[in-house]
């Protein structure tokens, strides 16, 4: 059973930093293309990051240079490190496993599993 379980979210001023943790089980985080996305209230779910299985990155434009993915494979755990985050970035953020033909995108289509969401609010 493949099971995502994601943690870390919370309430921050703007400028504040939080860390959302994912933890697997029923497969390995290292050889997958695992990702982040999130949804604010009344939009479509978005792509935040994904990580492919040899590190490498896609970071969404409206994030990048302030979050940062990452994996633990020790104790097969995805990571994303939010830093200088501003009230847009209130969502409910889910950690997502993907399938790659041949690379690893950052694309809802891609999603073949879904962490339950954990709720990151920003205020002003």
């Amino acid at each position: 059973q493949v099971q995502l379980v994601e943690s870390g979210g919370g309430s921050v001023q703007a400028g504040g930093s939080l860390r959302l943790s994912c933890a697997a089980s029923g497969f390995t985080v290292s050889s997958s293309c695992m990702g982040w996305f999130r949804q604010a209230p009344g939009k479509e779910r978005e792509g935040v990051a994904v990580i492919d299985r040899n590190n490498g990155t896609a970071i969404a434009e409206s994030v990048r240079g302030r979050f940062t993915i990452s994996r633990e494979y020790s104790e097969n755990t995805l990571y994303l490190q939010m830093n200088s985050l501003n009230p847009e970035d209130t969502a409910i953020y889910y950690c997502a496993r993907l399938f790659a033909w041949y690379d690893c995108a950052l694309a809802l289509g891609r999603v073949d599993a879904w962490g339950q969401g954990t709720q990151v609010t920003v205020s002003s």
